[in-house]
C-alpha cells in the first residue's frame, strides 16, 4: 500500500479525478453561477480513512499543517477577510534584493542613462504587475488556484504543459534566487561556504511553506519591514557618499535596443507572479470586492518593485564614478565584479558601517526567504495538477525543495550564469499565457459570469485544449523571433538595436502571436466542440 487513493469523496466524484459520464448537477439559487459550491472539498474530508494519506494528513494537520492541495475551498472555508494580505504578500515577495538586482542590470549590462531607465523601471512595472492583479481578483471568486483556473483556458490535458512551464520556472528562479542569498552570506563571512549559504536559505523557506497558506501569509505580512530598514539604510548611506553619477540618456539604435532589452527584464521579473496569483486569496470569500482585492495586490507590487529597482539603478551608476579621474578602478565596479550585487551593496555598507553594514547584508541575504516562498508554495500545486497521485501538498514542497538545492548547490561554482540565461529564456512563456488568458476571459467567457465553475474536474465540460496549444506553439514563434538573449538573437530582434546584440521584443511577440492566433483558432474549435 502507499499514497495512493484519496479517501473522501464529494458527490461522488474525487476532487483531483474527472466526473463520471453524467450529467453534472447542478446548482439552482440566486447565486451566480460561480458561488456554486459543487466541486468544492471540506477540509474534513482529508483526514477521513485509514489509508495512508489519511493517516499522514492526520498526523501534519495535528502541528497545523495546511492539508489541501488543489481542491476548491468551501465558502465556509473561506475566512481570510484581510484584504492587506493580498498586498503584503506581494510587498515582502518583492522588498528583496533580487528586485534590486533588476534596477543594477539597466547600468552593469544594459549600459543606460538614469534617466531612461527610470522611465523603463516606471512604465514597465505598471504594465507588468497588471495581469498579476488581475488574476488576484480570481481566488476569491472561484476559491481554485492559479493552475486549476487554467483549465478553462486551457483545457484538462493542455494545462498540464503550463504546469510543467510554472514548475520550471518555480524551481529555476528558487535556485536562481538562493544563490545570490548564498552570496550575499559568503560575502560577509567568507567561512560560510556557498552551500551552507543555501541550506540555511532554502531550510528556511521549507519550513514556512510547509505549513501553508495561512503561515506563508503571515511570514509575508511582516517580513517586508526588517528589508525596507536595510534598504533605507542602503538609501542614506549611497546618498552620503556622493557616489550618485547621473549618467546621461543614450541615443539611437544602441540606445534603443538597450532600453528594449533592460524593459524586458523589468516585465518579466513584474508579471512572473501571474501564474501563482489567484493561489494566494483562495481563502478569500466570494463576496470581498474585486476592485479592492486588484487595488491591495497592485499596491503591494507597484511600490516595493518601483522602490527597490529605482534604489539598485542609482546606486550602480557609482560603478561608472572615477574619484581619481583616471586613477584606478573604482571599488563599486571592483565589488561588482567580483561578488556580483552582493559585492556592489558590500561597498555601500560595509565602509561607513562597519560590522552594521555586515548585518544588514545578512538581512538583505535572509529576505530570499520572503521571494521563494511564492516558488515553492505554489510548485507543489503545479505538482499536483500533472496527475491524480494523492500525494499531500506539503510533500511535493519537500520534494521541490530538494530539487532546487540539488540544481543551486553546484550552480553556485559552475553553472550560476547558464541558469540564470536559461530563466531568461523561459520567461517568455508567461506573455504566452497571458496571451491566451485574457482572451478567453474576456472575448469568449465573456467575463466571470461566463464559467461554470463546477466544471473543473471535467475534461469533457472544459474547452479541448486544441486551440490554446497550437497558440502556444505560435507565442513560442514569436518569442524566438523577438527574443534577444545571450543564447540567442531573433531575427526580429537583430533588427531592432546595434548588431550583434539587437533588442529583445520577445515579450510582446509573444503576446500577439498568441492572442491573434488563440482568437481565430478558439473561434474555430469552439464552433465545432461547444466549449
Amino acid at each position: 500500500m502507499g499514497i495512493i487513493k484519496n479517501e473522501y469523496n464529494v458527490q461522488g466524484y474525487s476532487p483531483t479525478d474527472s466526473y463520471p459520464d453524467t450529467e453534472v448537477k447542478r446548482v439552482s439559487s440566486t447565486l451566480p453561477i460561480y458561488a456554486d459550491e459543487t466541486g468544492a472539498v471540506p477540509g474534513e474530508s482529508f483526514v477521513i480513512g485509514n489509508s495512508l494519506y489519511a493517516r499522514i494528513q492526520r498526523f501534519a494537520k495535528r502541528f497545523g499543517v495546511e492539508p489541501r492541495g488543489i481542491e476548491r475551498v468551501p465558502e465556509d472555508e473561506r475566512t481570510d477577510k484581510t484584504l492587506a494580505k493580498a498586498g503584503t504578500m506581494w510587498l515582502s515577495a518583492n522588498m528583496v534584493v533580487s528586485s534590486f538586482a533588476i534596477g543594477a542590470l539597466a547600468i552593469s549590462v544594459f549600459h543606460l542613462g538614469f534617466v531612461d531607465a527610470l522611465l523603463t523601471i516606471l512604465f514597465i512595472n505598471l504594465l507588468g504587475i497588471t495581469p498579476v492583479c488581475f488574476f488576484s481578483t480570481f481566488g476569491p471568486v472561484f476559491g481554485l488556484r492559479q493552475m486549476i483556473l487554467s483549465r478553462f483556458f486551457f483545457g484538462w490535458y493542455g494545462v498540464k504543459v503550463i504546469a510543467i512551464f510554472n514548475i520550471l520556472a518555480c524551481v529555476g528562479w528558487s535556485s536562481v534566487n538562493v544563490i545570490v542569498g548564498a552570496q550575499l552570506l559568503h560575502a560577509v563571512n567568507h567561512n560560510v561556504p556557498g552551500y551552507a549559504g543555501i541550506i540555511i536559505i532554502a531550510a528556511a523557506t521549507f519550513l514556512v511553506t510547509l505549513f501553508g497558506y495561512k503561515v506563508v501569509h503571515y511570514y509575508e505580512f511582516y517580513s517586508w519591514i526588517p528589508s525596507f530598514i536595510v534598504f533605507l539604510i542602503v538609501l542614506g548611506a549611497f546618498a552620503h557618499s556622493g557616489d550618485f553619477v547621473n549618467i546621461p540618456m543614450g541615443v539611437g539604435r544602441s540606445e534603443t535596443g538597450s532600453v528594449l532589452s533592460f524593459a524586458s527584464s523589468v516585465f518579466g521579473f513584474a508579471t512572473g507572479w501571474t501564474s501563482l496569483a489567484a493561489d494566494y486569496t483562495v481563502y478569500q470569500p466570494h463576496t470581498v470586492s474585486k476592485v479592492k482585492t486588484f487595488a491591495w495586490t497592485w499596491a503591494g507590487l507597484i511600490f516595493p518593485l518601483l522602490f527597490t529597482e529605482t534604489l539598485g539603478l542609482a546606486v550602480a551608476t557609482a560603478m561608472t564614478f572615477d574619484p581619481e579621474n583616471g586613477g584606478p578602478t573604482n571599488r563599486y565596479a571592483i565589488g561588482y565584479e567580483t561578488s556580483h550585487i552582493g559585492g556592489l551593496l558590500a561597498e555601500v555598507l560595509f565602509p561607513p558601517l562597519g560590522r552594521f553594514g555586515q548585518f544588514c547584508l545578512i538581512v538583505l541575504a535572509l529576505s530570499i526567504i520572503a521571494n521563494n516562498c511564492p516558488n515553492i508554495y505554489s510548485v507543489s500545486l503545479s505538482l499536483q495538477v500533472l496527475g491524480r497521485w494523492a500525494v499531500p501538498r506539503y510533500i511535493w514542497t519537500f520534494i521541490g525543495t530538494l530539487v532546487y538545492c540539488a540544481i543551486s548547490i553546484p550552480g553556485y561554482s559552475h553553472f550560476e550564469t547558464i541558469l540564470e540565461n536559461f530563466m531568461l529564456v523561459i520567461g517568455y512563456w508567461l506573455a504566452i499565457y497571458e496571451g491566451i488568458a485574457l482572451p478567453e476571459h474576456f472575448l469568449f467567457k465573456r467575463g466571470f459570469s461566463g464559467y461554470n465553475i463546477a466544471d473543473y474536474t471535467s475534461p469533457h465540460l472544459l474547452p479541448p485544449g486544441i486551440a490554446a496549444t497550437i497558440a502556444f506553439c505560435f507565442g513560442v514563434l514569436g518569442a524566438v523571433m523577438g527574443m534577444a538573449q545571450v543564447w540567442f538573437v531573433g531575427p526580429i530582434g537583430r533588427h531592432i538595436g546595434e548588431a550583434p546584440f539587437g533588442g529583445d521584443i520577445g515579450f510582446p511577440l509573444a503576446f500577439a502571436f498568441a492572442s491573434i492566433s488563440y482568437i481565430g483558432l478558439r473561434t474555430v474549435e469552439k464552433g465545432k466542440f461547444g466549449r
